[in-house]
């Protein structure tokens, strides 16, 4: 029941004991009224009776004394007495009039009547010395008959009294008993109201308001402080603390709703800085590890607790390789074909909705399967590699857009490095030999001759030009002359590859630095490359392109030069080399001494 509804019933309840308080002590005071009116009524009828009384007495004394003095004073006097009397009737109609009843009436008209017989003795007493008869007088009034009818009159009264004085001590007391009940239940009806508003303060204010009002106040003030995790109390009565006690959950239940909110945003918050961190520092990479390690390194804090790998596509052979992997995925990473995955296959993520049934990609192990994710990594419409998520689960993984954008993050990086890598391989290196070309050799030499100063070790140059190479070209053409440079250059590079560098260096001129080598390690790989050049058998068509010789010169530091001058005497030893007919091997040690060491001359 409502408060409201238990307060206006308490309230009419106090109302009508009040009211019926009231009317008991209105009741109690007209019983008292009538106790007044009981021995006003008994004062009047005193005064009544003790009139005739005395009036009976006193004409019977003067009616004696006139007999016994004949004195006509006490005569005048008996006469003004008897005519002041009234007669019986109007003393019974005053009596009546007082609220006398028929019986003491009646009671009270037989004293009268003995009185109104005792004045006629009188009368005739008074007569009879009138007419010089006092002797008779004298009997009439003072015998035994007079007397007795004298005492009777007198009992009369008396026993009227009495009648009169019983009835007035009854009324007396059924007035007291009735003023004393009705007081009395007017004192009760009091009590009860006062019973009734402890009730209401007690139990109304303090049990259902004030103590579930602190209660709830508890609450609304943790729940201000933004203390969610407090237990709204349950209420669940019909009424206004029931209402406040369900708005307070509400709002409390509201506030869980908004903190999560407030949680997953902070969270989204959090997963779009690192992204943005993440795509900083892939702007910043310069090769494709780099890449993998930023993958490494963000794609955990982006899904915490979510497994995952990371392929590339190689064209050669055609399949997808794992180049990065985190929190330990289940599987081995063995290499699988594009079209094992779905993902690549459609160039969409899949599955396209999380937790429907879908075909699971072939490329998963079964144990995760149906819960996993893959991602493609597109790049101006072509697939690059692929993101393949394990074990997501709704509760876990971050929204399926973040995933796909640091796919498109890290496929957009990895087109970049391979942009990258075409274009400086196109910068460095010469793309008919696949050796490094003059940009390249700048920033090399530089590099070495750097180590060299700080280490002491030795560098050697190696200058390499194919000898007649112009008639080759006049003679079979250019195509035919270049398979002529392919094939020297193959065989510069194989005999440098763990040695040093090579480079081309002109059109049918080739450089190789050596680091740590010395002129006669450096005359020694120079030996091995004029003698595989001078073994080379190539033909182009049906002709034979013919023997194929190559003149070399060889500098080392800090023998011969310092820095940038290495090349001049490499060149310049070169030049030397031709200049004694070519095919040959030429130090610039040789030109400073004026000679040439055996076997220069092949």
């Amino acid at each position: 029941m409502r408060i409201a509804t238990i307060t206006n019933w308490a309230y009419g309840a106090t109302v009508c004991l009040t009211i019926a308080s009231g009317i008991a002590m209105l009741m109690a005071s007209s019983a008292e009224k009538v106790e007044r009116q009981a021995v006003e009524q008994r004062y009047v009828f005193d005064q009544l009776t003790e009139e005739v009384e005395v009036d009976a007495w006193a004409l019977s004394d003067l009616a004696r004394l006139y007999v016994i003095k004949q004195t006509p004073a006490v005569a005048d006097e008996y006469r003004q007495k008897a005519a002041s009397m009234v007669g019986v009737e109007h003393r019974l109609q005053k009596l009546k009039d007082a609220g006398a009843s028929d019986e003491e009436l009646a009671l009270l008209h037989e004293g009268l009547t003995v009185a109104d017989a005792l004045q006629d003795e009188q009368q005739r007493a008074i007569a009879s010395v009138n007419s010089g008869q006092q002797a008779q007088a004298i009997e009439r009034l003072y015998g035994e008959r007079y007397e007795s009818e004298l005492e009777q009159a007198q009992n009369q009264l008396d026993h009227f009294r009495q009648m009169l004085d019983r009835r007035t001590d009854v009324a007396i007391e059924d007035a007291t008993a009735k003023s004393h009940a009705l007081r009395t239940l007017s004192e009760v009806m009091v009590g009860l109201t006062a019973l009734m508003f402890l009730f209401v303060l007690g139990f109304i204010l303090k049990r259902r308001v004030l103590r579930p009002v602190v209660r709830l106040s508890d609450v609304v003030n943790r729940l201000a402080s933004q203390d969610y995790a407090v237990e709204a109390p349950d209420y669940r009565q019909i009424d206004e603390i029931g209402d406040m006690a369900q708005a307070i959950r509400i709002f409390r239940e509201n506030g869980l709703v908004r903190q999560r909110l407030e949680k997953e945003r902070d969270a989204d918050w959090a997963i779009r800085e690192l992204l943005a961190r993440m795509t900083q520092r892939l702007q910043g990479c310069e090769s494709v590890e780099d890449v993998l390690n930023v993958a490494r390194l963000f794609a955990p804090s982006i899904a915490p607790g979510i497994a995952g790998r990371l392929y590339l596509l190689e064209h050669a052979p055609w399949q997808m390789r794992c180049a990065a992997e985190w929190l330990n995925p289940q599987g081995e990473p063995d290499p699988f074909h594009p079209d094992q995955c779905w993902a690549v296959r459609r160039g969409q993520s899949h599955p396209p909705v999380n937790g429907e049934p879908d075909i699971a990609c072939y490329h998963l192990p079964d144990s995760c399967a149906h819960h996993a994710l893959c991602v493609p990594l597109i790049a101006q419409g072509e697939a690059i590699g692929l993101l393949s998520f394990q074990n997501l689960t709704p509760e876990m993984a971050p929204s399926r857009a973040y995933l796909e954008l640091m796919a498109e993050a890290l496929g957009l990086a990895l087109a970049n490095q391979r942009l990258r890598d075409a274009l400086l391989e196109k910068a460095l290196f010469d793309p008919l030999t696949g050796l490094r070309n003059r940009h390249h050799l700048e920033d090399a030499l530089r590099t070495q001759m750097n180590q060299a100063l700080h280490s002491g070790n030795p560098v050697s140059c190696l200058m390499i030009d194919i000898d007649h190479f112009k008639a080759i070209n006049d003679r079979l053409g250019h195509e035919a002359g270049d398979q002529v440079i392919k094939g020297v250059a193959a065989i510069v590079q194989r005999a440098v590859s763990d040695k040093g560098m090579a480079f081309r260096y002109g059109g049918e001129e080739f450089l190789a630095l050596l680091p740590g080598a010395d002129e006669a390690a450096a005359f020694a790989t120079a030996s091995e490359i004029h003698t595989a050049v001078h073994g080379l058998a190539l033909r182009y068509e049906l002709s034979e392109i013919g023997p194929v010789d190559v003149s070399i010169g060889i500098a080392s530091y800090p023998q011969h030069a310092q820095g940038e001058n290495l090349l001049r005497a490499a060149d310049v030893a070169l030049y030397r080399a031709k200049e004694l007919g070519r095919s040959r091997i030429v130090s610039f040690g040789m030109l400073e001494a004026g000679n040439q060491p055996p076997g220069a001359n092949i």
